[in-house]
């Protein structure tokens, strides 16, 4: 079987010179023999050959004539929003290049070009491009495995979600989405939305405790004109904006009274009636509810009715805390550290192992929200290659950690931090991990469901702690 040739890269040289561009193609057609070099003598040339197929690198002027460089940047960008863009500007433009770099152009060279320079220059930005392709397939690949849209998570717990997922958004019920701040109710509503038979229908997401209580009936269910004050047209209301599709009503559990018995009627006749209007009207709409308040305390209080809550509850999805996704952890961080690269337009960073270990380690109350403003914090601050525990502003949550770690050195010092830290989580693991194996008798594959992690993950842990399981069989 003969290995899979890689496609030739294709560079895109845009100016308005014809023998500035003339001279540049058979320049780099010689000193880059295995890239394919392109021109065009104005943008809308450009953008033409942009259409017509993929393009690696686009070499740019600012200025050509009644041409705005800027203007094609822009419009680049549509077609193709992360292409390597290297912009040419003459002596007094350099202003209009950091223009371009703040518009997403990837670097500038002045003119008059240094062949040397550019052609270093356009070997960097093919490996940048080579780069974000190599990703792009790399997501490909790990995405369909769940086939859960926005959900990047591999471990048991979040496999097992996936299908329930998927169960979900093919049924057409009405659903419950419950879970804790930061666990993504909201990326879970959205899948749901688009692996059902509605997903080339609308879906709108109402954030309901943002929306004063006075207004949420009109802005729900809409109303006529003349039905109060001000109503000086029709208002549809976001209920027949949705008429087709999905609507997902988030913290559900903190609407008025007033509105949940007007929900109910919607649940119950699949019906609304517009304020002002003088019948009701039928709709079309799959409700997605989500909330992290206590519903049962809810409706034990009055605060939240019964009936709605059972009707609200047809099916529920609860979704994991970081803490119960762990295994995750190292390719979340992986993804946020991308995507933070791609906002700021930085060179990659990683993630060393003492901060996978931080990460790992701490209790998570914000989830995974909490993970992806550490990693955004970390990436920002840190000025090295390479992300250190130190860089995180992050530590395991101290109060559920034995104190071993913590105590006085021989000399009446404190201990110091980083041994400290060490002695902290080496202390935790070994106490989980014998109470998991004491309770599970040393049966490695029960103790990886109860804990879980997977299998691989906890025979690791084992193995760096020197601790046999075949100990704790009775």
């Amino acid at each position: 079987m003969h290995k899979q040739s890689l496609p030739t890269p294709r560079i895109l040289i845009v100016d308005d010179e014809p023998d500035l561009l003339t001279g540049l193609q058979r320049t780099f057609v010689k000193r880059l023999p295995d890239v394919t070099v392109l021109t065009a003598k104005d943008g809308n040339g450009a953008l033409v050959t942009l259409e017509q197929g993929d393009i690696d690198l686009v070499l740019m002027d600012i200025m050509m004539g009644e041409t705005n460089g800027l203007e094609i940047l822009d419009r680049i960008h549509t077609i193709q929003p992360e292409l390597t863009v290297i912009m040419m500007t003459g002596y007094g433009t350099i202003e209009l290049a950091v223009d371009a770099i703040r518009r997403g152009a990837w670097d500038f060279i002045t003119k008059p070009l240094e062949l040397d320079a550019l052609a270093r220059l356009l070997r960097k930005g093919l490996e940048r491009s080579f780069l974000l392709n190599e990703n792009k397939q790399l997501r490909s690949r790990i995405l369909p495995e769940s086939s859960v849209p926005g959900f990047i998570g591999k471990s048991m717990p979040m496999q097992q979600f996936y299908k329930t997922i998927k169960t979900t958004a093919s049924s057409g019920y009405t659903v419950l989405i419950r879970g804790a701040s930061g666990t993504g109710k909201e990326l879970c509503a959205r899948a749901v939305h688009l692996l059902s038979d509605r997903s080339k229908k609308a879906f709108v997401m109402v954030n309901c405790p943002a929306i004063p209580e006075h207004l949420l009936e009109s802005e729900l269910f809409g109303y006529k004109k003349g039905a109060f004050t001000g109503a000086e047209r029709d208002h549809e209301g976001l209920f027949l904006q949705a008429d087709g599709g999905t609507i997902c009503l988030d913290e559900i559990g903190d609407i008025p009274v007033s509105i949940q018995i007007k929900l109910l009627r919607v649940l119950q006749e699949q019906e609304i009636k517009q304020l002002g209007a003088t019948s009701p009207r039928k709709i079309d709409v799959r409700i997605i509810a989500s909330t992290n308040a206590d519903l049962e305390t809810k409706t034990g209080d009055g605060s939240f009715r019964e009936d709605l809550f059972y009707r609200l509850e047809v099916l529920t999805l609860r979704m994991p805390s970081l803490c119960e996704i762990a295994d995750d952890i190292p390719l979340l961080g992986a993804y946020f550290l991308n995507e933070v690269r791609k906002e700021l337009g930085k060179e990659k960073k990683n993630l060393s192992p003492a901060a996978l270990e931080v990460l790992c380690a701490h209790r998570w109350p914000g989830n995974i929200r909490e993970l992806q403003n550490v990693i955004r914090r970390a990436f920002l601050f840190c000025n090295e290659e390479e992300i250190d525990s130190k860089h995180l502003m992050v530590e395991p949550a101290l109060t559920s950690l034995p104190a071993s770690g913590l105590q006085l050195a021989a000399n009446g010092e404190m201990t110091p931090y980083k041994l400290a830290k060490d002695g902290c989580l080496d202390s935790f693991t070994r106490q989980y991990v014998h109470t998991l194996l004491t309770k599970t008798g040393g049966n490695i594959s029960q103790a990886a469901r109860m804990s879980q992690l997977t299998r691989a993950a906890l025979q690791k842990i084992l193995r760096r702690l020197d601790i046999d399981g075949d100990a704790f069989r009775n």
